[in-house]
């Protein structure tokens, strides 16, 4: 009888397990605080001119950051300016205002 009663503990553990395994994979629940969350927030600017032939994309930071500015591409990385009147940007954000879009 000892044998039985084991066998009928571990049937209903490999169950249980199954079923919080199968909730596990099938739930859509994100991170707490990811939702509604902006992506494209900067807190250090750069102060340094961008030569235009460097920029491959501009991007304005989210409305919902707290500090605004743009988001420059460059093959380096991507570099934060609180204003687009202290580099070259101006000219190609001006004549260009799909460029970052084309890039990809």
């Amino acid at each position: 009888m000892p044998a039985e009663k084991m066998e009928m503990k571990m049937s209903c553990v490999c169950l249980v397990l199954g079923l919080v395994l199968l909730m596990t994979v099938s739930s859509d629940a994100n991170p707490h605080g990811l939702e509604g969350h902006p992506v494209n927030c900067c807190f250090n600017f750069v102060t340094f001119e961008i030569p235009d032939k460097e920029i491959l994309e501009v991007e304005k930071i989210d409305s919902r950051c707290s500090k605004q500015g743009f988001v420059i591409t460059t093959p380096r990385g991507r570099l934060c300016k609180k204003n687009l009147q202290e580099t070259h940007v101006t000219a190609a954000a001006s004549t260009e205002p799909s460029r970052s879009k084309q890039s990809s």
